[in-house]
């Protein structure tokens, strides 16, 4: 599904982030993405995304060249792609019904799609009983629950969640990841970047490990080695 293939990403100060990286995602995998601050975590990220270009080597989704396509063909290609972070990006002026609905509302979803299935992502997400709060009545756990519920609204190939528990206390972190797991049991590839060894510990899947820029391990078994 997610290809790297010779990928090295320099930045113009000569900081070598990336360096001969070769990864391979395949289609239903839940994979986390480990290392400490600056090992190249997210500029992996931000590669998939295309926000950022590799200075060499290539990114595939599929068997299409992330970084050759047009700016048509990679808006389609970010809607098979959903995304989380740390620090929520909610709209704070809209409900926990309006977030998600205006996610919908974004690629063409109908009145009726939405009224159908924001409440039943709210109800995935254990935020049911949330409808009509808005992002300052909600706790941590919850606003990133709710960021997740928007993510994958509209039903992504991919789950992206970049330090979702950065932020959390351990009792939301745990929450946050057995939502991610339940997700990535109903066919989602999820690929999560953490430096959390316990979040890693309670998924007990993939784990590949960053540091300098490589990848340094790629364990099948969820060891954190660090």
């Amino acid at each position: 599904m997610i290809y790297f293939h010779n990928v090295c990403k320099v930045y113009p100060n000569n900081a070598v982030c990336l360096e001969d990286v070769n990864l391979t995602v395949s289609q239903g995998e839940f994979v986390s993405i480990v290392g400490h601050s600056g090992a190249g975590k997210t500029s992996l990220i931000k590669l998939i995304l295309a926000e950022e270009k590799p200075t060499s080597g290539t990114v595939f989704f599929e068997s299409t060249d992330i970084h050759a396509l047009r700016s048509r063909d990679l808006t389609k290609l970010r809607q098979k792609i959903g995304t989380v972070f740390q620090d929520f990006k909610l709209l704070q002026n809209k409900t926990a019904y309006e977030n998600i609905a205006f996610a919908m509302e974004a690629v063409g979803k109908s009145d009726k799609e939405i009224e159908t299935d924001v409440p039943h992502v709210l109800d995935l997400v254990d935020l049911g009983d949330k409808f009509f709060h808005f992002p300052y009545q909600l706790s941590g756990g919850e606003k990133q629950r709710l960021a997740i519920a928007r993510a994958i609204i509209n039903q992504p190939e991919i789950l992206i969640a970049d330090e979702p528990t950065g932020n959390l206390d351990p009792i939301n972190t745990y929450e946050i990841v057995q939502i991610l797991k339940r997700i990535n049991d109903m066919g989602t590839t999820v690929i999560l970047t953490t430096h959390n060894k316990g979040v890693i510990d309670s998924i007990g899947k993939r784990v590949v490990t960053m540091e300098k820029g490589k990848i340094a391990r790629d364990d099948k078994d969820g060891k954190y080695a660090m």
